[in-house]
């Protein structure tokens, strides 16, 4: 029985792994060990950045929220804010609210004013 060789399947394989290096610097692009640390490394990368940007849109809901509570006058400080929601049983996310706060700042004050309440 004749010997197979490995030669097609390991181009494809090599191809495939310098198509994904393309446009890195220097031997990353071109050579094929060099570019599949590198191709891992970014695949690393890319993975925890998607997590780090919910991480950084959830400081941005934050920060846009509190902003928002700072220019109402006889707003409650942000945490105390927040603990009159879920006492009141207010299921607003920060998302929404945060939206609710630049693009509809009365409807924002609104809320503010129902949760403050006795």
């Amino acid at each position: 029985m004749p010997r197979t060789k490995t030669g097609t399947v390991r181009r494809q394989g090599h191809k495939k792994i310098l198509k994904l290096a393309k446009g890195y610097r220097m031997t990353r692009n071109r050579l094929f060990k060099v570019a599949h640390e590198a191709v891992l490394h970014a695949g690393q990368y890319a993975y925890n950045g998607r997590k780090e940007r919910k991480q950084q849109m959830r400081v941005t809901w934050i920060s846009r929220i509190n902003a928002a509570l700072s220019t109402i006058e006889g707003a409650p400080q942000y945490s105390r804010f927040i603990k009159s929601l879920s006492d009141k049983k207010i299921t607003l996310n920060r998302k929404i609210m945060a939206a609710l706060a630049t693009d509809l700042p009365e409807t924002f004050k609104d809320l503010v004013s129902f949760t403050s309440e006795k």
